[in-house]
């Protein structure tokens, strides 16, 4: 062995009696040995990556024998069908569908089996004969035995045939088949075309109508189709799929309905205006047969100047005359409509003549005579044609009034708000809302520039319409609900200017409110309008959201009026209500909490109990404990508590309070009453979620089980207070009170010292059993684990180092043959040169 292979390992420490069994290590030795190893195994397998020569039995149920034969080839079937479902070509897009001709397959006919000839019968078509298969595939050897005669008996023996012999027999016998065949379609053509002649014949005879009941009582006789024979017919004559029409543009809409709109516009202006337009068209006047053209008179030349200009024939010049010509003959019409009225009466009245004329054979005569006749019966055609327009004009006049009725089909967008009231005043709901729609028709941003800044006018005019008709002494609040449907569109169309115009409206009253609490200390609730306006900021705007530039301030504006404006009458209770209404329509979808909304349910149900002190709630601004105005929905009569009936509180009863009777007074505080019992059960609804539900809804349940009269309510008011109370009662606690986390008690400090065994340098701690062999696997899992990531390093190095020769063995043959061809090429260029060179010298 070499020295220098030699590798010594020394320990640090001596130990006397301790054997060591790798003191001297052959580092050489080990790697040759993991060479040779990795030689018989890694390499091999490296060189036998891409080849594989076993055979391996991968057939499904093969050697299982608890699977029936039958289930292993359904089995087989299937999988064989899932193998090939995804290596279909995704381009074939008919690979299911097999294209037949005759009820035979195409891929079989493409195959060229059977080639016959056509003259063969059908029946024999792809089959031989057995003479003559084995004549050419049997050697001849069935054709060339001994026939055996009919006179076996005798024991007579033909000589055998020759190959040719046979042959040309078996040519013979084809022959006269084919003959037969041929002489037996013959034949059957003749008798078809025979049988066709006859029946003609035949049927001349036999054909007769028959009459027209007989028809009835058979039509009448003939079944009813079954359903599925009209589906398949309708299948059948369904209209395949056609290439619709592209959807048109908003832009392309409103053109087309514009233009729609000022064409029932024109109409309408001719029907009030009484022209009928059939009479405008000219009538072609009646020429006789034997009409020469011999009155012709020419009142103006038509002819042109024939001009050249670059190769052309120049003719713009006289079209542009003969332009400004009739747009000067327009101008005249429209000054004068009267004179024109007379003159196509008397143009009229001339073709009448002329046509008069021609009847009577006047084109025979000359000129001047037929001038002269005309000149001599104008007058009392004129009369004629007058009488007959008056009768026109009476007989147009209902429909020119039903015209002046019709509401106009185009319309400009109002400048001003009194131009805008002008235009729906005297109009019914209908009708506005038809203007409303026509006007921005004809109007949209699309048709022109400046429609865009016209509609968002038009938005703050109807906005201040229906605060107009909000405050009336009879508030129209029909005609509200219908427009706000024009003012929806109008919003989705033009949003930002939409929330400019509310915001203005919402910062107006708000600064009133302020205004009249620094001057007076205490506001009132504001009017119908402003109600109104928050009722559609909730239609027009989403209330959903976590801040939103219009119905946040809403927000804002509303709960000042819960906390800041005193209640003091009866409309005052009704107008918030309302205000609570709105909040809840508000918060339906994001369950907002509202404290505002709790607190003054609470006073409405403090000021519906007789006069004492409030005990175990506490009513907050602007209700009081303690006043003039607690008793306001109160109720003592008993006659007006019985004869009280459920309705709903309508917003335009707040105007004709004071008319009303003290019946009726009484009747609409018990309704305010079980409005509010109504929107507590659905503030328990909507706030059951909320951790502090019970301590927020306490005060109220204290008023309602211990200060309300219930015995003395109708029986309706008593289902809408117990069905209040029960909503509330049955909210389950959603929370758990707070208490100390339970911990382990921290043990005192303690001034013993704590022993600890100190063992020797480098020797394992000792322990329980379970916990040395714990750490023993630890230990030598990390062992075999580093060995393993090292012997897979030194793999993955042996095959780099294998591919590397490969690659350089690939680049030396290719290099040797390159140099090769170099050679051979120099030596070719060499050998031509010396043959150009003794070319030279002889």
């Amino acid at each position: 062995s070499n020295p220098f292979e030699v590798k010594v390992n020394r320990q640090k420490f001596d130990i006397l009696g301790r054997k060591t069994k790798n003191d001297v290590g052959l580092p050489g030795v080990s790697r040759s040995k993991a060479i040779k190893k990795r030689n018989q195994t890694l390499l091999k397998e490296y060189k036998e990556r891409e080849k594989t020569n076993v055979f391996k039995d991968k057939r499904f149920g093969e050697y299982n024998t608890k699977i029936t034969p039958e289930e292993k080839m359904i089995r087989r079937f299937a999988l064989e069908r899932q193998q090939n479902y995804g290596k279909k070509n995704i381009y074939n897009l008919n690979e299911d569908e097999e294209l037949t001709h005759y009820g035979q397959s195409l891929a079989e006919i493409e195959k060229l089996n059977d080639i016959v000839d056509s003259d063969s019968d059908t029946e024999e078509r792809g089959t031989l004969s057995a003479e003559l298969t084995a004549a050419h595939f049997g050697g001849g050897g069935g054709l060339l035995r001994k026939k055996v005669s009919s006179e076996q008996q005798d024991e007579e023996e033909e000589k055998p045939k020759s190959r040719k012999e046979l042959i040309e027999e078996m040519i013979a016998k084809s022959k006269q088949e084919k003959q037969e065949r041929q002489t037996r379609r013959e034949s059957a053509l003749e008798l078809t075309e025979k049988l066709d002649k006859d029946w003609k014949e035949i049927q001349t005879l036999i054909a007769r109508k028959t009459p027209k009941s007989e028809r009835k009582d058979k039509e009448v006789e003939k079944p009813k189709p079954d359903e599925y024979d009209m589906i398949v017919r309708e299948l059948g004559f369904e209209m395949k799929a056609k290439p619709s029409e592209r959807l048109k543009t908003e832009e392309e809409l409103a053109k087309e309905e514009q233009a729609r709109l000022q064409k029932l516009e024109a109409d309408r202006l001719r029907r009030m205006r009484g022209i009928n337009e059939q009479a405008n068209k000219k009538r072609p006047s009646h020429m006789s047969a034997d009409d020469l053209a011999d009155g012709f008179i020419l009142d103006k030349d038509d002819r042109r100047l024939l001009s050249y200009k670059d190769g052309k024939i120049n003719i713009e010049n006289e079209e542009e005359k003969e332009e400004e010509e009739g747009e000067e003959e327009e101008e005249e019409e429209g000054e004068e409509e009267d004179d024109n009225e007379e003159e196509s009466q008397e143009e009229s009245a001339g073709e009448d003549e002329e046509d008069d004329a021609a009847d009577s054979h006047s084109d025979l005569e000359s000129d001047l005579e037929s001038e002269e006749e005309a000149a001599g019966n104008k007058e009392g055609k004129k009369h004629k044609a007058n009488e007959n327009e008056s009768q026109n004009v009476e007989k147009l006049d209902p429909k020119s009034e039903a015209a002046k009725s019709e509401l106009p089909y185009t319309f400009a967008v109002p400048e001003s708000y009194e131009t805008f009231k002008s235009l729906l005043a005297g109009r019914t709901v209908e009708q506005q809302l038809v203007i409303l729609e026509r006007v921005q028709k004809c109007n949209h941003p699309s048709l022109a520039v400046g429609n865009k800044a016209k509609l968002e006018k038009l938005f703050g005019f109807l906005l201040e319409y229906i605060g107009e008709l909000a405050t009336l002494d009879l508030p129209e609040l029909r005609t509200i609900d219908k427009l706000v449907l024009p003012l929806y569109n109008l919003c989705q169309m033009f949003p930002e200017a939409a929330s400019d115009s509310i915001k203005f409206i919402l910062r107006d009253a708000a600064h009133d409110l302020e205004e009249v609490i620094e001057v007076k200390g205490r506001a009132a609730f504001p009017g119908l309008d402003t109600l109104i306006y928050l009722k559609i900021i909730s239609l027009l705007f989403p209330t959903s959201d976590f801040w939103h530039p219009v119905v946040t301030p809403a927000f804002m504006y509303m709960s000042q009026l819960l906390t800041k404006c005193r209640i003091t009458t009866l409309q005052d209770v009704i107008k918030g209500l309302f205000i609570c209404c709105l909040f809840l329509e508000y918060v339906s979808l994001s369950k907002r909490f509202v404290p505002e909304l709790i607190n003054f349910l609470l006073g409405v149900l403090h000021i519906s109990l007789p006069k004492n002190q409030a005990q175990g709630y506490t009513v907050v601004h602007p209700f009081t404990p303690v006043g003039k105005n607690l008793e306001l929905l109160f109720v003592c009569d008993k006659e007006d508590l019985k004869s009280w009936e459920k309705q709903n509180v309508p917003l335009s009863i707040v105007t004709r309070l004071k008319e009303t009777s003290k019946t009726e007074i009484n009747h609409i505080r018990l309704s305010c009453l079980a409005l509010c019992f109504d929107l507590i059960k659905k503030c328990a609804a909507l706030y059951e979620s909320l951790p502090s539900f019970h301590e927020i809804m306490h005060p109220v349940r204290i008023l309602l089980t211990q200060h309300v009269p219930v015995n003395e309510y109708p029986e309706k008011m008593q289902e809408w207070y117990h069905s209040a109370l029960k909503e509330l009662e049955n909210k389950v606690k959603h929370y758990t009170p707070l208490i100390c986390e339970k911990k382990k008690p921290v043990p005192l400090k303690q001034y013993t010292p704590k022993i600890v065994k100190v063992l020797e340098f480098g020797r394992k701690q000792a322990g329980s059993k379970k916990e040395q062999e714990r750490k023993q696997l630890i230990q030598r899992h990390k062992r075999e684990l580093k060995g393993a990531i090292r012997e897979i390093r030194k793999d993955n190095q042996y095959l780099a180092r294998m591919q590397l020769s490969e690659i350089m063995e690939r680049d030396s043959a290719r290099k040797r043959k390159v140099k090769e061809l170099l050679g051979s090429l120099a030596t070719q260029e060499g050998e031509w040169k010396a043959m150009k060179r003794k070319k030279w010298k002889s």
